[in-house]
């Protein structure tokens, strides 16, 4: 079997960053994870765009939109969806996960679905932490592990520098014969 994975080198890449305004007070916390993160992996402050959107019913059209400008290696949707007491969370964040799915497959570009649906604000604000799991670094590892993976499936076989390939060998159960 052959495991192939992307890589966390960004160097020389370019990313969108979409992030709704809608729960500033951790969409900030957020956007800033991730733009440590792509920085660190190096990514250049002039490489990154970043675009608000209302909120994250609107993140997927700003996404396919910046997609298909081919500007960018991957966009990254960044929100916070958090219940309240109206069906109004089901309906938001349903159509975000989808519309930012199928922006994805529409602009054939990686478009990464960085926003929180939690219960409470309090969840909310723990996944935001920095000093916690911030998802919105995790949104950018992801960003560049996607960029890696796609460019390797393009390429037709061929694996470029930035992805790197390992081999696991198969290993025979003792007293099972295969068939």
């Amino acid at each position: 079997m052959k495991l192939r994975k992307g890589s966390q080198n960004a160097t020389g890449l370019r990313f969108g960053i979409i992030v709704a305004q809608f729960n500033q007070f951790v969409t900030d916390k957020l956007l800033s994870a991730c733009v440590r993160e792509l920085t660190e992996q190096g990514v250049h402050a002039d490489d990154i765009e970043v675009v608000r959107a209302p909120g994250a019913f609107e993140l997927p059209l700003i996404a396919r939109t910046m997609a298909r400008t081919k500007q960018f290696h991957a966009v990254i949707c960044l929100g916070a969806v958090i219940r309240g007491d109206t069906p109004h969370f089901d309906y938001i964040s349903a159509e975000a996960s989808r519309g930012i799915g199928q922006a994805a497959l529409d602009a054939d570009v990686p478009i990464i679905f960085g926003v929180l649906t939690t219960h409470t604000i309090a969840q909310a604000i723990e996944r935001a932490d920095p000093a916690k799991f911030n998802r919105g670094g995790e949104a950018a590892k992801s960003a560049i592990e996607m960029v890696a993976v796609m460019r390797f499936l393009k390429a037709g076989g061929e694996i470029p520098v930035s992805v790197k390939r390992e081999t696991v060998a198969m290993k025979r159960v003792p007293g099972k014969r295969r068939a």
